[in-house]
């Protein structure tokens, strides 16, 4: 793998996967995708000197913003041999508010940018053998943090694209369940891609329960307060979450190792949030149905205005 981007790249898990991927012989160039140009300056600074490696470049680009992403595109210089989706979070303090594509904030910053990075990417000729999206077992459910797992009444393209403007759940809207919803989309997204694009390998990997990471600080008032300062120490006191290096590290595996199959997601086993990683489809079966995938695809679509 002699070039990779990463998005969400100036901290937590993107910045780690940065220095890892520099640390592979392989590796010959480590675009850094950001948002803040400033914050991306130091981040190739801390990695450059961390790793000794002079691989990194900086990528400007805003998920959130479909202008952003197309022009980081043009602006990409050469083929990339791999692709990290890795930015998002819970949306900030408006994550049910509109995006100009009609999108929320949070499903804009977790996927549609990521769609049509991807899709963009494709159409130039620039992303050549692998595409890892970061998942979460929110959508399945997670006991430990009192995440109930999700309920669809059609998994149509229609209620999928409730998830996306933020209707869904109408007045019972929460950003932590849209969050959820949103990854499950996203997975099956990935599913219907692996098939339209046999030659990439999608991969949908989650990084785990994993401490030291960014994105708490996306949370809203008490919840962010509560998790970065309570509920994350305690889990790591007991053992229930690992850290960022660890997170990481399943992004690279799955982008270096041919033995994640495309079209696949990737995370904890049931009841648990660290550990060895299994197909998710085993604990929520609807992830391998593909008219339910071909279902994100459109919904995904119905907002990716040409331009």
């Amino acid at each position: 793998m002699k070039s990779v981007l990463v998005t969400g790249a100036n901290a937590g898990l993107g910045k780690e996967s940065a220095r890892q991927l520099a640390l592979l012989e392989s590796t010959e160039r480590v675009y850094l995708g950001c948002r803040n140009l400033e914050r991306a300056e130091a981040a190739k600074a801390d990695l450059t000197q961390a790793t000794g490696q002079s691989v990194f470049e900086i990528l400007q680009i805003d998920v959130m913003d479909m202008d952003s992403v197309r022009a980081a595109v043009r602006a990409l210089p050469s083929p990339i041999d791999g692709l990290v989706m890795n930015a998002g979070g819970m949306g900030g303090p408006t994550p049910r508010a509109k995006t100009p594509d009609g999108s929320t904030q949070l499903f804009a910053a977790n996927v549609l940018g990521h769609a049509l990075l991807v899709d963009e990417l494709i159409a130039a000729g620039k992303l050549e053998k692998v595409a890892v999206y970061s998942g979460s077992e929110a959508m399945r459910g997670v006991r430990q943090m009192r995440i109930k797992p999700l309920t669809f009444e059609t998994s149509s393209s229609d209620e999928f694209a409730s998830v996306i403007d933020g209707s869904w759940l109408g007045g019972a809207y929460t950003a932590m369940a849209a969050y959820a919803a949103s990854k499950y989309v996203a997975a099956l997204w990935i599913g219907s891609m692996a098939r339209r694009h046999p030659s990439i390998r999608f991969v949908t990997m989650s990084p785990g329960g994993t401490s030291g990471t960014a994105g708490t600080d996306g949370m809203q008032g008490f919840q962010r307060i509560l998790m970065k300062y309570f509920a994350m120490p305690l889990m790591v006191a007991f053992g229930m979450m690992h850290d960022v290096e660890t997170g990481a590290a399943r992004y690279v595996n799955a982008l270096m190792d041919e033995r994640y199959e495309s079209g696949v997601f990737y995370g904890t086993a049931a009841d648990a949030m660290i550990g060895d990683v299994v197909d998710q489809a085993t604990i929520f079966e609807d992830l391998a149905n593909e008219d339910f995938q071909d279902n994100a695809y459109e919904a995904i679509h119905r907002f990716l205005r040409p331009i």
